[in-house]
């Protein structure tokens, strides 16, 4: 049975699963096959037209195709390089459904889940100070909910906890739908599950496990999670334009941002199609709270997937996987076991190797993001609409890209 409301800050783990775990999406002449969007749409390139002017085209294709279907007015799209070529920064469409003025590359986006990463990290980098073991388990941090001593904090951060999600609790959605401006505190959201029984053991998506992340960060640090979040990536990495909503972010930040929509047909219908508070994500916070530009995700995938940001036992802890389908550790993805949680980040097997990627999802946006080890390409694309599972097609605008990419000689087949 699907919740009250879409599974806020939720991965699009299944949908990268569900496209063969991205095989289809990264085959020359599959572009579409990843997702529903229609190739149909697309229309032919003038010969001879520039790299921009083609991944251009393929923003709009992707809008004149899906904006009904998935409520969108506006697709952006951030390209990075390894070997220091210019990025490539582009956007379609406009802020609002119904009109506005166009979007620029350099607007601001709810990142969603990519939240978890920066998460994990800053529990990684305490572990390396000696301050904790992401092996202790949450009773000696959190004594306050002791249904939970047993679980470690690895097991939140590779979501084996067992905890289940406040996101998917119908308590949650009617306070949301009472109020999309609500403020929420972290005691609360996690209340909306204390006294509900563990799942089963295995591998399951949870929000919860997230906040009692953010929460054993202050216990241990004395310090916020935004605090800290500014302290040890924000401004190290000089990302200008992140920031945790709302309690970071510049009120300015709103006006920054395309309107974010609603449109899944779980939520109630007094949500559906409505454009969401662009700064109210108390709801989310360590879970999916940040907001920032695409450009400033990419300058902070690339430090997160080149060892910039931990040390190498830390580092390879991060990105040790269990099994999605299993929850058991894994070495690494194959295509007969495709997509690997590790501690706040995701690995999928594809023909051009294992790429790291993430689907972060909103009430208004989706933001999604892929790095290809072989090659050290980043290709990250939003959109401004929170839909159902099944029509989310933003995997195969990343396909569109890839092959684009490809077909212009700046990424090699093998990358």
């Amino acid at each position: 049975m699907r919740p009250a409301v879409p599974p806020a800050a939720r991965s699009t783990r299944s949908r990268l699963a569900a496209a063969a775990a991205a095989c289809a999406l990264l085959s020359a002449g599959a572009l579409w096959s990843a997702g529903p969007a229609s190739a149909s749409a697309a229309r032919p390139r003038q010969a001879g037209a520039t790299l921009p002017a083609a991944l251009r085209g393929d923003l709009s294709d992707y809008l004149a195709a899906r904006r009904t279907a998935e409520h969108i007015s506006a697709v952006s799209l951030e390209i990075t390089f390894r070997d220091g070529r210019p990025a490539i920064s582009l956007a379609d469409g406009t802020t609002r459904y119904n009109g506005g003025p166009p979007v620029p590359a350099s607007d601001l986006w709810q990142v969603g889940s990519n939240t978890k990463a920066f998460t994990a990290l800053i529990l990684l980098q305490l572990e390396a100070e000696g301050k904790l073991s992401v092996d202790d388990p949450i009773g000696r941090w959190l004594p306050q909910y002791p249904a939970w001593r047993h679980v470690t904090i690895r097991q939140l951060l590779d979501m084996t906890s067992r905890i289940p999600s406040y996101t998917g609790q119908p308590a949650f959605a009617d306070a949301l739908e009472a109020n999309p401006a609500a403020s929420f505190t972290t005691a609360r959201l996690i209340s909306y599950v204390t006294g509900l029984p563990l799942g089963p053991a295995g591998y399951h998506y949870t929000n919860t496990d997230y906040l009692l992340a953010q929460l054993i960060i202050e216990k241990v640090t004395h310090h916020s999670y935004a605090s800290q979040l500014t302290r040890r990536i924000i401004g190290p990495l000089r990302l200008h334009t992140t920031c945790l909503a709302p309690s970071t972010c510049p009120p300015s930040d709103a006006a920054r941002m395309p309107a974010g929509y609603l449109y899944d047909a779980g939520v109630p219908r007094s949500l559906l199609g409505h454009a969401v508070p662009p700064l109210a994500l108390t709801w989310a916070q360590g879970a999916g709270g940040i907001v920032s530009s695409l450009a400033d995700m990419a300058k902070w995938d690339r430090a997160l997937y080149t060892r910039r940001l931990l040390p190498p036992r830390q580092q390879h802890e991060l990105e040790s996987l269990v099994s999605e389908a299993t929850g058991q550790p894994i070495a690494r993805t194959s295509p007969a076991d495709p997509a690997g949680y590790g501690l706040g980040v995701q690995q999928t097997a594809s023909q051009v190797g294992a790429l790291w990627d993430y689907e972060g999802e909103t009430y208004g946006n989706r933001v999604l993001h892929l790095y290809f080890p072989r090659s050290g390409l980043i290709i990250a694309v939003a959109a401004n609409s929170a839909t159902d599972p099944d029509k989310d097609a933003l995997v195969a605008l990343a396909g569109a890209v890839y092959e684009t990419l490809q077909k212009a000689g700046a990424v090699q087949a093998s990358a």
